[in-house]
C-alpha cells in the first residue's frame, strides 16, 4: 500500500447552468456525458474508461464569476495524443469562434489556453514523451529550457518573446 495517489481522478467545477456547460464541453472538447441531472450536475469524460474526469456543478445564473488572480483553480489541462491532434483542436476552436487567451511553449509541451462560458480556465496541451525531454529536473524554468519544438498555426498567438525564439 502507498500514500501516493494513483492519478488525479476528476476536477469538480462550478458553472451557472449545467445543461449549457454540458453542451459546450461536448461541442468544444468532445467529452462524453456519463450522467446529467438537470438543474444540478453533469459528469463528463474524454477517456470513456473513466466515469468522469470533470463534474460540472450548477450554482445558478446569479452566481458571481471568476475573479482574476484569486485563490482557486487557475485552469484544468486536457492532454492531446499528438501535436497534429493539437493543431486540429486549434482549428476547431477558431471555427467555433472560441476566444483563445494565449498559447504557451513550455519547452517540453505546448498549451492553448481559453475559458469555458463561465470563465473557468482550460488548457489543451501536447507534451513530448519523457524520453524526449531535454532534462528531467527544473523542466519549466531556468536557463537551458528549450523552445521552438512545436511549430504550428498557433505561432500567431504566441507571446512575442516565444515567437522571436523560433
Amino acid at each position: 500500500m502507498s500514500y501516493k495517489p494513483k492519478f488525479l481522478g476528476h476536477v469538480n467545477i462550478y458553472v451557472r447552468n449545467a445543461e449549457r456547460s454540458q453542451k459546450w464541453y461536448e461541442d468544444i472538447l468532445g467529452l462524453h456525458t456519463y450522467d446529467f441531472m438537470p438543474g444540478r450536475a453533469a459528469f463528463m469524460s474524454a477517456d470513456i474508461e473513466q466515469s468522469h474526469e470533470v463534474a460540472l456543478i450548477e450554482v445558478g445564473e446569479e452566481a458571481p464569476g471568476i475573479q482574476p488572480r484569486q485563490v482557486g483553480l487557475n485552469h484544468m489541462a486536457w492532454m492531446m495524443h499528438s501535436l497534429e491532434d493539437l493543431e486540429e483542436f486549434y482549428h476547431r476552436l477558431k471555427e467555433k469562434n472560441v476566444p483563445i487567451g494565449h498559447v504557451s511553449d513550455h519547452g517540453i509541451s505546448i498549451g492553448i489556453y481559453f475559458n469555458d462560458p463561465d470563465g473557468n480556465g482550460i488548457e489543451v496541451s501536447y507534451e513530448l514523451p519523457r524520453s524526449q525531454w531535454n532534462r528531467q529536473e527544473n523542466i519549466f524554468m531556468g536557463e537551458g529550457r528549450l523552445s521552438g519544438q512545436f511549430p504550428g498555426p498557433w505561432e500567431e498567438m504566441m507571446a512575442p518573446q516565444q515567437a522571436a525564439a523560433r
